[in-house]
């Protein structure tokens, strides 16, 4: 059933450069006072603290190491819930939970187009809160690459002809590096050139937010066995980029590990350290 979820009138009009930024500080403040935006810990369960966390801290809960898959899921199940009652400030509270992976998603955008891609990846970001199927796992995972697919897919029509190059947006290409992440070593193999944005974006979600290959080629239109073979060359790539300390970083070994399986359609998942 498709439940649309309201979009801020602003969002698709304003400049790219500074909406994530302007997201995050206004998070922030959703963080603060004496009734901030919260879950309780003590229902949800599944090692998360056992009290009242308000959504900033939460996001960092959901992105240490310690933070389990079955936790990721419960809260973000919760989080689409309350999103899908059409409460706009559930609505942003999803979307500053998801910040740090709208950013690299708005930064293999960039790579790619010179469109407005972060007002683009929050509105597709918006629009899969009110669609996507919460009975898969990786919920978080579904939710931007349903984002970045129908982002791109905008972004592409809407990119003037040309045979050469993109020339970027200012300001939209900034590396995320500031985000402890292992998407954040896939941003810098696509500024280094040793993969594209899509098949960073192939990486992403098929290894680290455990989409089946299957589901990424229905999503995309692509063969099954082109995306293997397109995957599998990259991943060679990315990995002697990393085993050389071209990419040195401290998320590397976890991308090193979550990208071993050769498997066409292994269930795959990001190992912790």
């Amino acid at each position: 059933m498709d439940r649309r979820i309201p979009i801020p009138g602003s969002t698709a009009r304003r400049r790219g450069e500074t909406l994530l930024n302007d997201i995050e500080y206004r998070f922030r403040l959703m963080g603060q006072g004496p009734s901030p935006l919260s879950v309780d810990g003590r229902s949800l369960g599944l090692g998360l603290p056992r009290r009242t966390i308000a959504l900033p801290e939460l996001s960092a809960i959901l992105m240490h190491p310690s933070c389990g898959y079955a936790a990721r899921d419960a809260v973000w199940r919760l989080l689409v819930q309350h999103a899908r009652t059409g409460d706009p400030s559930w609505c942003a509270g999803a979307v500053g939970v998801a910040l740090p992976g709208l950013r690299f998603k708005a930064y293999l955008l960039a790579k790619l187009f010179t469109g407005d891609v972060q007002a683009a990846i929050v509105e597709h970001f918006l629009r899969a809160l009110g669609t996507i199927d919460l009975d898969r796992p990786g919920v978080v995972g579904n939710l931007l690459s349903a984002a970045f697919s129908k982002a791109r897919t905008e972004l592409r029509g809407l990119e003037p002809a040309s045979s050469g190059t993109p020339s970027h947006a200012p300001g939209a290409v900034s590396s995320p590096a500031a985000y402890g992440h292992p998407d954040v070593v896939l941003a810098r193999a696509v500024a280094a050139e040793v993969i594209s944005a899509d098949d960073a974006e192939l990486i992403g979600a098929t290894y680290l937010e455990d989409v089946s290959l299957t589901a990424y080629a229905e999503r995309t239109g692509e063969p099954r066995w082109n995306l293997y073979k397109r995957r599998s060359a990259a991943v060679a790539r990315l990995r002697a980029a990393i085993e050389s300390g071209a990419l040195s970083d401290a998320y590397a070994e976890v991308v090193t590990e979550a990208t071993s399986a050769v498997a066409l359609d292994a269930p795959t998942a990001r190992k912790r350290p």
